[in-house]
C-alpha cells in the first residue's frame, strides 16, 4: 500500500507564535508530503512496495544503490517524528522519569540544554539534533541530511530537532540559535519523550 502524509499531531496553528502556520503549510504540507510522494514513486513494483517504513529504512541504510530509498524513507519517518517532539505549552524542565535521567546524564537540565544546543547549532548546513537513550543512560546526536539514529544498533531515539533551513527560515530567518531556544523553552513535549522511553 502507498504510504500517506500522517496529519499533523495539533492544529497547524497550535505553536504560534513559535512556528507559524505558513511554515507548517510549506513544511509539512510540501517539504513531508514531497517525501512521501518520492518513496511511493520508488517503491512502486519494487521488493519494498508492502514493506514498513522502519523495514525500508533498516534495508536501505548505508547502500548507496538505495540511496533515494533511504533519503526519502527515512525523511518522512524523521519527519513523523520531529512533528511529535513538540505541543502547544511544552519545554521547559523535563518531567517524569525522563527528568531523572537527564540530571544523572547530563548533571542537570541546564546541562542537557546547553549540550543538545550545542549540537543543533554545530550541525553544518541540513541535519537533526537528537536525544537517545543508549545503555541506561541519555545521549545526544547530530545527523546529518535524513541520518536517523533509528539505524544505530542499541540506540531509541526519543525526541529530535529539524535544523533544515526549511524547518525554522520563514520565522526566523538566518538566526538557528533562537529557534533551537524556543523549542527547547516553548516547544519540547516530555510525554513523547517518557512514552518513547518506556517503550525503549
Amino acid at each position: 500500500m502507498p504510504f500517506t502524509l500522517n496529519p499533523l499531531p495539533y492544529p497547524k496553528d497550535a505553536l504560534m507564535p513559535h512556528i507559524s502556520a505558513t511554515t507548517f503549510e510549506f513544511h509539512h504540507g510540501k517539504h513531508h508530503q514531497a517525501y512521501v510522494n518520492n518513496l511511493n514513486k520508488l517503491i512502486e513494483g519494487a521488493p519494498q512496495a508492502n514493506a514498513s517504513l522502519v523495514e525500508i529504512i533498516q534495508d536501505s541504510v548505508g547502500d548507496p544503490a538505495k540511496a533515494g530509498l533511504f533519503n526519502n524513507s527515512a525523511q518522512v519517518w524523521n519527519h513523523d517524528f520531529f512533528w511529535a517532539s513538540m505541543k502547544p505549552q511544552g519545554g521547559g524542565q523535563p518531567t517524569g522519569e525522563i527528568g531523572a535521567l537527564i540530571t544523572a546524564s547530563f548533571g542537570d537540565y541546564q546541562g542537557f540544554s546547553e549540550a543538545f544546543s550545542q549540537a543543533a547549532t554545530t550541525q553544518f548546513g541540513s541535519g537533526w539534533a537528537w536525544l537517545v537513550a543508549k545503555g541506561g543512560k541519555l545521549e545526544i546526536r547530530k545527523t546529518p541530511n535524513a541520518e536517523t539514529p533509528l539505524t544505530e544498533a542499541g540506540a531509541t531515539p526519543l525526541l529530535t530537532l529539524d535544523v533544515w533551513e526549511h524547518a525554522y527560515y520563514l520565522d526566523y530567518q538566518n538566526r538557528r540559535p533562537d529557534f533551537i531556544k524556543t523549542f527547547l523553552d516553548h516547544l519540547i513535549n516530555w510525554d513523547f519523550a517518557n512514552a518513547n522511553l518506556r517503550a525503549a
